[in-house]
Parts: structure tokens; sequence; C-alpha cells
């Protein structure tokens, strides 16, 4: 008998992708033995709503050519096609949907635990998957919930600041996303 396979759901807005992401993305896959990681940029993250992103078309492409040829990472764009806002709730019924039988984690970063019983049907969630909370190396909220640990002090937020003040993000940025991102003239107004 084949054992259920084991996959993490990697949500966010990845407004860019970065090399951290991808660093706790493959930490997480090899701690926890799963088969693949898939990452699933928002279309509207609902604890986002200070900042609009940049296009949703354009982050998905970025962390599609960020993860390309990469083994075990795989990319969807449900949340980015799906109308309004991108609860996490709707996203693993789908992905439990479509890998009936799989155990499901689902990665949150640290700073996300202390507002977890603010998220939509959390009770419902919490039942589904198991949270996977990504920590930095900074000292967060303490919770009961599994945890990858690796010290990467990269930040999307960092990286809109270098690109909007005219610094270079090499090295912490993909080139394949670092291409989009100069292209469409990304976050240079930031």
């Amino acid at each position: 008998m084949i054992p259920p396979r084991k996959i993490g759901l990697y949500g966010g807005s990845f407004d860019p992708i970065h090399h951290g992401h991808l660093i706790l993305a493959r930490e997480a896959m090899e701690s926890l033995g799963l088969d693949r990681v898939i990452f699933i940029p928002a279309g509207i993250s609902p604890h986002k709503l200070g900042r609009p992103p940049a296009p949703a078309a354009l982050r998905c492409a970025m962390v599609a050519a960020a993860i390309a040829g990469e083994p075990g990472f795989e990319f969807d764009d449900c949340e980015a096609v799906r109308d309004g806002a991108s609860f996490a709730i709707d996203t693993v019924r789908l992905m439990r949907g479509c890998h009936p039988g799989a155990e499901i984690f689902y990665f949150i970063g640290g700073d996300n635990v202390p507002a977890l019983d603010t998220w939509k049907e959390i009770s419902e969630l919490e039942r589904l998957v198991r949270f996977v909370v990504f920590s930095r190396g900074a000292v967060g909220a303490s919770h009961a919930f599994l945890s990858v640990t690796r010290v990467v002090d990269i930040s999307s937020t960092d990286i809109r600041n270098r690109i909007a003040t005219g610094r270079s993000v090499r090295y912490l940025v993909p080139p394949s996303a670092c291409e989009i991102i100069t292209r469409h003239r990304l976050y240079r107004n930031e």
C-alpha cells in the first residue's frame, strides 16, 4: 500500500518572491519529508489590505519563474484567479479535492500566529491541515504548531524599498524574478 502523500501549501503575497521564501520551503520539504511544496500566490490577501500588491499575474509569473526546474516545487494560481479575498480555508478545500488522501501542511509566517484565531473558519482549517510556522530566527508568539526555523534576514518589504531607492536586490531575488521586476518596472514608486 502506498502511504498518503505529504504536501506543503505555501500561500502568500510573494510581492516579490525572494530567496528567503525558497530557502524556508526547501528546509520544510526536507525536515518534514514532504513530497512536494505548492506555491500559491494570493490574489487579494485579507490580512494585507493596506498597500496594493503588484498585479497578481506578475507575482504569479515571478513565482513560476523562480521555482522552474526545482524538484518538488510546484506553482498553482488558484488564489490569484479567484474573485475576492484569498482565504486559506477555500484553498485548502480545493487542494484536498485535488489531492485526496494527502496529508496537508499549511505554511504560515511566525508573524501570523497571534492573529490566527481571526482567520476564516479557523477551527475547520485546523482540522484539515497541520500548520507549520516559519520562523526566520526572530522570537515570536508561542504556539503548539510544527516549526521550521532558519535565520533568513530577507523580506519582501526590504526588497521593495531597495528597488524604490535604486539599490541592488541581486542575491536577494532569483534572477528570473528580478527580470520580471525590471521589465515591468515594479516597486519603483513605493
